[in-house]
C-alpha cells in the first residue's frame, strides 16, 4: 500500500462506526466514510467537540452541522497552500491521500532533468482544485490543467495563487476530459506525463453522462495514444470499489506497456489512523513509467 504519511497540516485521528475524526489545520471534522465498518470505542475528545460534521442521510447524499468552523481557510502540504472549505457530498476540496501521488509525480519529473527550454509537459485529467496539478508545476513541469466544472477550475487557480505559483506554466481548461484527448489525438499534441483522476459517475459541461466502468478503457487507450514515446509516466487513480488495482494494471498493460515497454505497479493508498495505528484505505492507484 502507498501510504501518505508527510503530511503536518492533515491526519486522521480516530475512525469508527463508518465515521473518521480528522484534523484539517486548527480544525477538526467528523465525515462519513464506507471502509470505516468496525464499531470500536471513541474516546478521543474530538468526537465529542468537533468544529464540523457531516451527517449521512439514509435516503442518500447529507447535510453538513457546523459547529465553529470558518467558511474557508487553508493548509500546507510542503511548498502548496490548499483552500478549504465544506461543499457538497461531504467534501472539503482535497483528497489528502493523494499526497502519495502527489510526491512519485514530483519525483518523475525531477528525475527527468529537464531544462526550462523543455520542460516535462504534463496533462492531468479530472484535475478537480489542483494538487496534482501544482505538485507537477512546483517541480518544474508544464501543466494542463482539465477539469468539466468551472468552479472546481476557479478554486484550483485560487489553490494555485495562494501556493505561489500563479505564474507558474499551467493552462487552465474547462471541457470534458474525453473530448480534450480526442482534440488532442487530432492535434497530434502528445505529453510526457499523463495523469487521471476519474470519478466513478459524472456530467460533463454539456451533460454528458460518465461512468466509470463504461468508459475508463477507452479513455485510457485515447490517453496512450497521446504519451510520448519517450514518456515518463502515467497514473490512474479510482475509488471505485470494483477496479482493484490489478484491474487498473491490466489496463495500463494492454493499452501502454504493450507499446512503450517500461513497467507499473499498481497498489491500495491510504493515511495512517493516529489513535489505533492502522491504515485507512482510500482507492487504489496504477502507475506506469519508462
Amino acid at each position: 500500500m502507498w501510504i501518505a504519511d508527510n503530511w503536518k497540516d492533515y491526519e486522521v485521528i480516530d475512525c469508527s462506526a463508518g465515521e473518521k475524526l480528522e484534523r484539517w489545520g486548527d480544525y477538526l471534522l467528523i465525515r462519513p466514510d464506507p471502509q470505516v465498518i468496525w464499531d470500536t470505542p471513541k474516546r478521543h475528545r474530538g468526537w465529542k467537540k468537533p468544529n464540523a460534521h457531516y451527517h449521512r442521510s439514509d435516503r442518500g447524499g447529507g447535510h453538513w452541522q457546523f459547529f465553529d468552523l470558518p467558511q474557508q481557510w487553508s493548509i500546507r502540504y510542503r511548498s502548496l497552500t490548499f483552500q478549504l472549505k465544506p461543499f457538497r457530498f461531504k467534501h472539503t476540496g482535497l483528497f489528502p491521500e493523494q499526497a502519495a501521488n502527489w510526491d512519485w509525480v514530483s519525483e518523475r519529473i525531477r528525475q527527468a532533468g529537464r531544462s526550462a527550454e523543455r520542460p516535462v509537459k504534463v496533462l492531468n485529467l479530472f484535475a478537480y482544485t489542483g494538487g496534482a496539478t501544482l505538485a507537477a508545476a512546483a517541480a518544474g513541469a508544464s501543466v494542463t490543467h482539465v477539469d468539466a466544472s468551472k468552479g472546481m477550475v476557479s478554486w484550483a487557480r485560487e489553490n494555485a495563487k495562494s501556493s505561489g505559483l500563479e505564474q507558474a506554466s499551467i493552462r487552465w481548461i474547462v471541457d470534458d476530459c474525453m473530448k480534450f484527448v480526442e482534440r488532442e489525438q487530432r492535434r497530434g499534441n502528445t505529453y510526457d506525463g499523463i495523469i487521471m483522476d476519474p470519478p466513478s459517475y459524472g456530467r460533463g459541461p454539456k451533460g454528458e453522462v460518465w461512468k466509470i466502468e463504461d468508459a475508463i478503457h477507452p479513455l485510457i487507450r485515447s490517453c496512450a495514444s497521446i504519451l510520448a514515446p519517450d514518456g515518463l509516466f502515467f497514473l490512474i487513480n479510482s475509488y471505485t470499489t470494483g477496479l482493484q488495482p490489478a484491474v487498473l494494471s491490466y489496463l495500463m498493460h494492454t493499452e501502454i506497456t504493450a507499446r512503450l515497454g517500461g513497467h507499473i505497479l499498481a497498489e491500495e493508498i491510504g493515511l495512517p489512523v493516529r489513535e489505533n495505528g492502522l491504515i485507512l484505505p482510500c482507492g487504489c492507484s496504477g502507475r506506469w513509467e519508462h
